[in-house]
């Protein structure tokens, strides 16, 4: 079974090697696998900044005419009033859907960074906890990186 979770934006032994095979094949991939390794964990925060601004952009010109017979909505009118008013209607809902589906992203992704912060800490207890119980004997058997 593959992990698509040793891609992750650590020192795994997968993203050394990309690091390194990118260093050979194209000094430039190397260099940004390097910052994907460092600086990988702020992808989902850099991505939440650019929706941000994508939407600030969106919401900017929402309010804006742009021609003849466009409504306030950026929509022509059908020049049918119920039928306008079913399309205000249900943008106005796809709008409150796609909020709330953000909002749950945001909420997913949270849980996340939790789920790998607390795997990490485990881990690095039960490091703590297995280098404790080392023997002051068993030094040599250590493996030293």
């Amino acid at each position: 079974m593959v992990h698509s979770y040793a891609l992750r934006p650590a020192w795994t032994p997968l993203t050394i090697a990309l690091m390194v095979v990118g260093f050979i094949v194209f000094w430039p991939l190397g260099l940004l696998m390097l910052a994907y390794i460092i600086w990988g964990h702020r992808v989902p925060e850099l991505r939440r900044h650019f929706d941000g601004m994508k939407s600030d952009f969106r919401s900017e010109f929402r309010g804006r005419s742009w021609g003849c017979g466009s409504s306030r909505s950026g929509f022509t009118r059908s020049g049918n009033v119920a039928f306008d008013d079913y399309r205000e209607r249900e943008l106005k809902r796809l709008d409150e859907e796609r909020r709330k589906l953000e909002e749950e992203r945001a909420e997913f992704e949270t849980f996340m960074e939790n789920l790998r912060r607390a795997r990490d800490q485990e881990e690095f207890d039960r490091f703590m906890r297995d280098r404790r119980a080392m023997k002051p004997g068993d030094e040599d058997k250590a493996i030293d990186l």
